[in-house]
């Protein structure tokens, strides 16, 4: 288990214009020039958090899940952001993880945002994703997620990082930033969260705060601005910290129900 790099694209995204904004995240990935293992997008990047997905939602193996199997392999690094999928008559806010081998996973967003009607216009998924990659286990989900301590509970130390990609508008962002870092604290792990910033096309404004936090709680990473934001997690301060302070071992036992 070696270091884990990692490149935030905190970026404004162009309301329904799924070209320009591959286009665009394409020209910012390729500005990355450090060596990363993970590169995050935003939800919904390639459209923004939109509930009118007729016209917008793919179907699996089209443009945008083309797009970032190309790009994975190009940079040699996992990505991972979410969009519009529509799959066997259902309509979907899912993530994407790809990685440079073509070999990807996906999740469906459990907790669909009912204050934006999301849930009358999405269909809820009902399985957590972790996945492998160099070393590090690695559970991302997204956006409203992190509001619900008990999907994101790190049972048994399944996951040595929890990352959420988001469209968490600027009005909430205290919220953002303090269960941000509680998951973190509570889950001994890292988390990473990844936001957007502009304004989107119903006027609802984003300032970023995207975010790295150790198990500790410490800040190793925050910005409000568009850019592409660096930050390496250290395996060993993990394992460290674990051995030391195995809060993991005194966790309640749960079950969830579907």
């Amino acid at each position: 288990m070696q270091n884990l790099r990692v490149a935030l694209i905190q970026s404004d995204i162009h309301w329904h214009e799924i070209g320009a904004n591959l286009a665009m995240f394409e020209e910012k990935i390729w500005q990355i020039q450090n060596d990363v293992d993970l590169i995050l997008l935003p939800e919904m990047f390639q459209t923004g958090f939109t509930m009118e997905h007729k016209g917008l939602a793919e179907p699996m193996n089209f443009n945008t899940f083309k797009w970032m199997k190309q790009m994975s392999a190009q940079k040699n690094a996992a990505i991972c952001g979410s969009y519009i999928v529509k799959e066997e008559g259902k309509v979907f806010n899912r993530l994407l993880w790809m990685q440079p081998d073509g070999q990807f996973k996906t999740y469906d967003k459990r907790h669909l945002f009912r204050m934006a009607n999301e849930h009358k216009h999405f269909d809820m998924g009902a399985e957590k994703l972790i996945v492998e990659w160099r070393g590090w286990k690695i559970c991302p989900m997204v956006c409203y997620d992190l509001r619900f301590p008990v999907w994101s509970r790190n049972v048994d130390l399944a996951y040595d990082l929890l990352v959420y990609v988001a469209n968490w508008p600027a009005v909430r962002v205290n919220a953002w930033d303090t269960l941000l870092e509680a998951r973190a604290i509570e889950n001994v792990s890292y988390s990473i969260g990844l936001n957007r910033v502009g304004k989107d096309g119903v006027g609802i404004g984003y300032n970023g705060h995207s975010a790295a936090y150790s198990p500790k709680g410490e800040q190793l990473a925050f910005s409000e601005k568009e850019e592409i934001i660096y930050v390496e997690l250290s395996a060993e301060s993990l394992q460290s910290f674990r051995k030391k302070f195995p809060a993991h071992l005194d966790a309640d036992e749960f079950e969830i129900k579907s």
